[in-house]
């Protein structure tokens, strides 16, 4: 999210048209000069990068990751996720703090960086999962890994918050200076204060080890070194859960490229009002999820539905509620607050697929969470290197028709997704996923 905010500031919009329908909520277009202006007297340079490359630039995190998501998710579960994490957030980390002498040098080193951070970050995400099987309750899983998950919104917040001010104070490089430095001190609290498993803790009380441990004494966690691939391939509800991160992830991914982007050009606001706005719906979002893994896991431990229920309700609301809100964006753009309500209204909806589709690979196959967490990120991330791209052409060629297009497009790849997931996913531990099973590729 680093370049995503600092974007707006590192990209020449003097040159912006005015955008027909524009109310008086709106700053005029001599104001994006001014700010311009803002930003050089802070000594930050500024580039003539088209729509078009800032499309790919956004998109690159995603290019080179397809390389690492499988064996990173294979590696963390044979041999532990603490060090894959770890070196992980070291290496993304240490890289950020470098992205603004990259930009200085060039586009395509500043591509080859994102998608050498792409990398080290999937390994952060993937191998993040082969320690929640070993830590997380059945009957709190919903609840442990959405909060987990919360963090990445609530990181998108501080972000756009902080990144904005930033812009238009000290300079666009100093967001990644700062926040290249606080991953840096993230990695010195992870490596003594994390653990693999609760056996190798030292830390927790004896009670809590055992409650963990029973918890998962009859699930078959432990990853052995064959994978039955043939039976995953046949396997219509791992495709259901597949299909559904691509499509949702499709329209995740603009929304986390494209947001400060919108609203500095759509409703031309200055670098910090755009870091304000942009991250209100992630702030929601943030309390969202948390919410709704709380709710899925109070329905669950009341038996009050099925978890294969909850599963697909959850989906349900997520991807039609968000879409629904999304598609009117372009008819609202003459109005701030009502582009901004839309905004935060689909990242509150959308939160509630971080408990259906998106964590029911552990129902399925708890005993290959960190390979299939690596595969379906894979998919995820085949989406995020496609749509801030063509949602870059979109709005090179148009920009106004454009947004409407990426919209449209994003809402009816997500709404496919979601009937497919409801017509074949399930929420049972798969024969191919149990330690009988033979099929071995």
């Amino acid at each position: 999210m680093n370049l995503s905010i600092a974007i707006t500031a590192m990209v020449n919009h003097t040159e912006a048209s005015s955008q027909p329908n524009s109310s008086t909520e709106q700053p005029s277009v001599d104001s994006q000069g001014y700010w311009n202006e803002t930003l050089q007297e802070a000594k930050a340079p500024v580039y003539e990068w088209s729509p078009e490359i800032q499309g790919v630039l956004l998109s690159s995190l995603n290019y080179g990751s397809f390389l690492a998501l499988i064996p990173t998710g294979y590696v963390a579960g044979i041999f532990g996720a603490k060090y894959v994490v770890g070196f992980g957030l070291f290496v993304s980390s240490v890289l950020t703090l470098f992205l603004p002498l990259a930009a200085d040098v060039g586009v395509a080193l500043l591509i080859v960086f994102r998608v050498i951070q792409g990398i080290a970050q999937v390994m952060v995400l993937t191998g993040q999962y082969s320690i929640w099987v070993k830590w997380a309750p059945p009957l709190e899983r919903s609840q442990l890994t959405t909060i987990a998950g919360s963090g990445s919104m609530l990181g998108t917040f501080i972000v756009l918050l902080a990144g904005g001010l930033l812009c238009q104070t000290i300079g666009w490089p100093y967001i990644f200076y700062i926040f290249g430095g606080i991953g840096c001190a993230c990695c010195l609290l992870w490596f003594p204060l994390v653990y693999n498993d609760p056996g190798s803790h030292p830390f927790i009380s004896t009670s809590e080890k055992r409650f963990i441990v029973c918890s998962l004494a009859q699930q078959d966690c432990s990853p052995g070194w064959s994978l039955p691939i043939k039976a995953m391939i046949k396997s219509l509800p791992l495709w259901a859960i597949i299909v559904s991160y691509f499509c949702e992830y499709w329209l995740f991914n603009i929304i986390m490229a494209y947001t400060p982007t919108y609203i500095s050009s759509v409703l031309q606001a200055s670098p910090k009002d755009s870091g304000i706005l942009s991250a209100l719906p992630f702030a929601v979002g943030c309390i969202c999820i948390v919410l709704g893994g709380l709710l899925a896991d109070f329905l669950l431990s009341r038996k009050i539905l099925r978890l294969i229920i909850i599963r697909k309700v959850f989906t349900a609301i997520g991807v039609f509620f968000s879409c629904m809100f999304l598609v009117p964006l372009p008819w609202v753009r003459s109005s701030q607050s009502a582009t901004i309500a839309f905004l935060v209204l689909s990242a509150a909806s959308s939160s509630f697929c971080e408990s259906g589709a998106l964590v029911n690979f552990l129902d399925i196959a708890p005993r290959y969470a960190g390979f299939l967490k690596g595969l379906l990120q894979v998919f995820a991330h085949i989406a995020g290197a496609i749509s801030p791209t063509v949602t870059g052409v979109f709005i090179s060629q148009n920009s106004e028709i454009g947004w409407r297009n990426v919209f449209l497009v994003a809402a009816v790849i997500d709404i496919v997704g979601l009937v497919f997931y409801l017509i074949f996913a399930q929420a049972e531990v798969q024969d191919w996923a149990k330690e009988q099973a033979l099929t071995h590729f």
